[in-house]
């Protein structure tokens, strides 16, 4: 893009990833309705006995979208199926199940992890100026459209965490207690020397 910040989406194929779970249940939250469901059909929202449900195989996350066609759950259900095919068929590494990384007992294990690289050589098909140029310009267009009535401004994707990045380089990391506990606790358990942590 000729704009600021390059046009980067980073997404996963659910409507969230597993670590928001992992985050919630080391805060003691639940999970938002929504995100996953059971085995039985219900959306359960008790985030530590999530983490446990996916290793058993008794709770999933939803796909984009959500559940059912409605609101176009089976884009998201689409999309998912599509990386699956790209990252293991491509290169004969795991998929489904065996991705959840957990025995039954709820230990990690090592799996055979696909990935899927495509590059573009933009100049194959336009002269890379005008690609950047017309980037930058659908990425103004939408930037300047009309906001709804409680944002102030549009977003393209990337540009928040590009910001972050900057405000992180100058205010650093927050680290919420249970996280800092985690922290210190490894500290001990492997005798680490030479850290000071500011909390």
């Amino acid at each position: 893009s000729d704009d600021k910040y390059p046009f980067l989406l980073d997404i996963a194929t659910s409507t969230a990833q597993r670590g928001k779970m992992e985050v919630y249940a080391r805060e003691g939250k639940p999970t938002p309705k929504g995100l996953t469901i059971g085995i039985d059909g219900s959306q359960p929202t008790d985030s530590q006995q999530l983490l446990k449900d996916f290793v058993a195989g008794t709770a999933a996350l939803l796909p984009l979208g959500g559940a059912g066609e409605e609101l176009g759950g089976y884009k998201g259900y689409g999309l998912g199926v599509m990386v699956e095919i790209l990252c293991a068929a491509f290169t004969g590494g795991a998929f489904g199940k065996v991705l959840n990384g957990f025995d039954a007992d709820g230990n990690p294990i090592p799996y055979s992890l696909g990935h899927f690289f495509c590059a573009i050589n933009v100049e194959s098909f336009i002269g890379l100026d005008s690609f950047k140029k017309t980037v930058g310009g659908i990425m103004r267009e939408i930037r300047e459209s009309k906001t709804a009535p409680d944002a102030k401004r549009i977003y393209l994707a990337g540009e928040k965490e590009f910001e972050m990045i900057e405000r992180r380089k100058k205010e650093g990391v927050p680290l919420n207690k249970a996280l800092q506990d985690i922290i210190r606790g490894y500290v001990a358990e492997f005798k680490l020397e030479g850290f000071s942590f500011p909390f």
